[in-house]
């Protein structure tokens, strides 16, 4: 069992959970989901809490491969209003920013989100790791080589695992020293790594229960999906939720999905399952 302290909220992780995909973005890989208005934003967030989302990850810019980088002010400009209108209509909903950008993070803090969720582990933006750890809130911490521009160039190892896992466990003892205890990892699915590399973390996924962390997993409409059925991201639901419950079979506690319901049922049975 985990607990998170996201802002005064208790987010008690006793059975895996679902964290729902928010972007304001006019570019990223799913065109699903791609939201441009405040009723959009609301409608999708509603249903995602009523089919069962404990966290809802709300991102301004798109980090598929090749993505073009978008600046903090445009980034801000996308993402507070939409946190701000969230936290008026669903106060009670834990709320995360996907950013690697510490300003970004900082405002949207303030403004509501009570996670902070970062592709960059701090690499990008120097003042990131300093700026959670004042900012007191649980902080995802995820692997990937270089930056959404480059990391299919660095999709070089000799064990993805191992190396992932290193870099994870040096990262939280860094993370540690700042008074950051609150992390839940994510080996980066898709991050620098080859579909083979995405298949043997998913193999080998058991061996980051090691770091004594919430484990997040980042599966949903992924190439390492559509890819492999020769499919596209809108046809790769299916596909998505056998990866989920792979991975829940493997000791995911957080899955972070396009689709809430399909993820929250493959959770339901599998807990019965386990019973």
């Amino acid at each position: 069992m985990f607990t998170l302290n996201c802002k005064g909220q208790l987010l008690t992780i006793t059975e895996p959970i679902v964290m729902g995909i928010l972007n304001i973005t006019p570019d990223s890989f799913y065109s699903g989901s791609r939201l441009h208005d405040a009723d959009t934003l609301l409608q999708k967030a509603a249903q995602m809490i009523e089919e069962g989302a404990a966290i809802l990850d709300i991102g301004g810019q798109s980090t598929r491969p090749n993505s073009e980088r978008v600046s903090a002010e445009e980034e801000k400009r996308r993402v507070i209003p939409a946190i701000e209108t969230l936290q008026k209509h669903f106060p009670q909903q834990v709320l995360s920013i996907d950013s690697f950008y510490a300003s970004v993070a900082k405002e949207a803090v303030n403004a509501g989100a009570g996670i902070v969720n970062d592709v960059s582990a701090g690499s990008i933006d120097p003042q990131m790791l300093p700026t959670v750890a004042e900012l007191g809130v649980p902080y995802v911490l995820m692997h990937m080589p270089g930056d959404p521009q480059t990391m299919q160039q660095n999709a070089q190892y000799k064990n993805v695992t191992l190396e992932v896992f290193d870099y994870l466990s040096f990262k939280l003892k860094e993370l540690a020293k700042m008074g950051m205890k609150d992390v839940i990892v994510d080996p980066g699915f898709g991050f620098g790594k080859t579909i083979a590399h995405n298949f043997q973390l998913l193999r080998e996924l058991q061996f980051f229960q090691q770091l004594n962390k919430p484990l997040m997993v980042g599966l949903s409409r992924k190439a390492t999906v559509y890819k492999t059925l020769q499919i596209t991201p809108e046809q790769a639901l299916n596909g998505s939720t056998v990866m989920h419950t792979i991975a829940l079979l493997n000791g995911a506690h957080i899955l972070r999905v396009h689709d809430v319901k399909e993820a929250k049922q493959a959770i339901e049975l599998l807990q019965a399952y386990k019973k």
